[in-house]
């Protein structure tokens, strides 16, 4: 049976939170994206984290996930995975991704593309070593997006490896660690009432400067 729709084509949101304007940008967009995230970690703390991860295998058929973003400075933005996992496979053919944040409450968006590089194995301990115990257990038993008979299966093997790591202090695996996407491309969106919303590009140019425009919403 199909389901009827209309309800949501009436649905709407007026955006009416802020503007952008040109003036108010930084020359710099990692200082634009600061600005933003540290406002928006103000309304939804760790929230504010929360980043779609969006990567393409062989084929170009896109797959698109949440993950939590670890780090920022100038060279990029960093996570933690699974290397065996499916978006670790796909990056592995193909390391270019795009990044999204989306902050509701404050009508914003941030879409942020570029090349991705594995960090070394030295940076994934280091960070898995400051985990809660219960997720070092997790990372080490789970084989991240394989198919597997039952949810009882998995807390068996947690069970046996806590048995033998009480503390949790389990080896990071080598099939575990951080990614870095280096920025080439940034996009900021501000929504704005009547769907007449503020965006503005920022584009890698060869010297290493950044080429700003706005775009039509």
């Amino acid at each position: 049976m199909s389901q009827d729709t209309s309800d949501l084509r009436s649905l709407r949101r007026e955006y009416e939170v802020g503007d952008l304007n040109r003036d108010d940008l930084s020359a710099d967009p990692m200082q634009q994206f600061a600005t933003w995230f540290e406002q928006a970690l103000a309304q939804y703390a760790d929230e504010a984290t929360a980043m779609t991860l969006a990567t393409a295998d062989a084929e170009g058929m896109p797959a698109a996930r949440i993950v939590l973003l670890k780090q920022y400075d100038s060279k990029g933005f960093t996570w933690f995975t699974d290397y065996r996992s499916e978006k670790g496979q796909q990056l592995a053919i193909n390391p270019q991704a795009e990044l999204l944040f989306y902050w509701p409450a404050l009508s914003r968006q941030i879409r942020v593309r570029g090349q991705v590089q594995k960090l070394s194995a030295a940076d994934g301990q280091a960070y898995f070593s400051q985990r809660p115990a219960g997720s070092r257990l997790s990372a080490a038993v789970s084989c991240q997006s394989q198919p597997i008979a039952s949810r009882e299966l998995l807390e068996v093997a947690i069970a046996e490896l806590k048995q033998q790591h009480p503390d949790g202090n389990v080896a990071c695996p080598e099939s575990w660690g951080g990614y870095l996407l280096k920025p080439q491309r940034f996009e900021f969106w501000q929504g704005r009432p009547s769907r007449l919303h503020d965006r503005f590009s920022y584009r890698l140019q060869d010297d290493g400067s950044w080429a700003i425009e706005r775009l039509q919403p």
